[in-house]
């Protein structure tokens, strides 16, 4: 079969070649797969994976082979999931109790956007528990978990705040119930509920700021790369208050994610939720999508097709 893999020129210049097909495990499925999707995760791992390693977390394809141990989808079903690094292929052995059935309606591209960024949005929510009434402030939100999270909130009955670095990276955002903010050096104002951070550094302090006490920060990313800073009265002013890091990857051992998805899918089949892909491209020749992931110019997520 053919495999997206790191190369030793660069690991972000990945190559298109024939490898071995995957020996699932008695708990995974075979899925044969139509589309994946890129995130800064992916990225990551590829410059720290050897010469030649496979990527890619989001997975969309048929299941050629249920898992032999008789759990998960059947042979023939449509699904979507979280592959172990593997999903940059035209096959893949993906855990069975990571896959959910697509339901009829949602595109392969819809589908694909939702494993890594649609879970890490739901579970970042469900951190701060009651959303009904409430006040959320969604950092970073032009991406694609922000995008999501945004829409998650307000479904949920929060109002929301979506703090984006331009007016240009906030397109749409308001379509979606949002209070846009655009600008880092433009705060926005409380008090919120609940923070969804992804940025880190002084956008995270000010946003932490604006937390009522007993209100939740849930933090997922730090894409500015500095240390997280609290103000000096961090707990006094705010009693109660929690800061909750989500690692995606570490979360699902603790979750149902099957049951994650498939409420996820319903949302999108039901159109409460628009999951449509900043980038769709094809898997052939992914340096365009590289790039546009690295350059922040694409809102919401880069999904590639196989």
């Amino acid at each position: 079969m053919k495999a997206l893999v790191t190369t030793a020129l660069d690991p972000l210049a990945l190559e298109l070649r024939s490898v071995p097909d995957p020996r699932p495990r008695p708990d995974e499925a075979l899925v044969e797969v139509h589309a994946t999707a890129l995130n800064r995760a992916d990225l990551l791992l590829a410059v720290r994976r050897p010469v030649g390693s496979p990527l890619g977390l989001d997975v969309v394809g048929t299941v050629l082979r249920p898992a032999p141990d008789g759990s998960g989808p059947p042979a023939g079903a449509r699904v979507t999931g979280l592959a172990s690094n593997n999903a940059w292929a035209e096959l893949a052995a993906v855990r069975a109790d990571r896959l959910a059935v697509i339901p009829d309606g949602v595109t392969d591209a819809h589908a694909a956007t939702l494993p890594v960024a649609g879970l890490t949005a739901l579970y970042a929510l469900q951190k701060a528990g009651w959303l009904l009434g409430r006040h959320t402030l969604v950092t970073g939100a032009s991406g694609g978990v922000g995008r999501l999270a945004v829409q998650l909130a307000r479904a949920g009955g929060s109002e929301v705040t979506a703090w984006v670095g331009s007016a240009a990276r906030g397109a749409g955002l308001a379509d979606r119930g949002a209070k846009v903010v655009a600008g880092y050096d433009a705060p926005p104002t409380g008090p919120v509920d609940l923070l969804v951070d992804s940025v880190g550094g002084e956008v995270f302090a000010h946003g932490y700021r604006l937390l009522r006490p007993g209100g939740v920060a849930a933090v997922f990313g730090n894409t500015v790369r500095a240390e997280l800073r609290l103000p000096a009265d961090w707990g006094h002013a705010r009693p109660g208050v929690r800061i909750e890091y989500l690692f995606l990857l570490d979360e699902v051992t603790r979750r149902d994610v099957p049951a994650g998805l498939a409420l996820l899918l319903g949302l999108v089949a039901s159109g409460t939720l628009v999951a449509e892909p900043g980038l769709l491209t094809t898997w052939a020749d992914p340096r365009r999508a590289i790039a546009a992931l690295y350059s922040r110019e694409v809102n919401g997520k880069v999904v590639l097709s196989v």
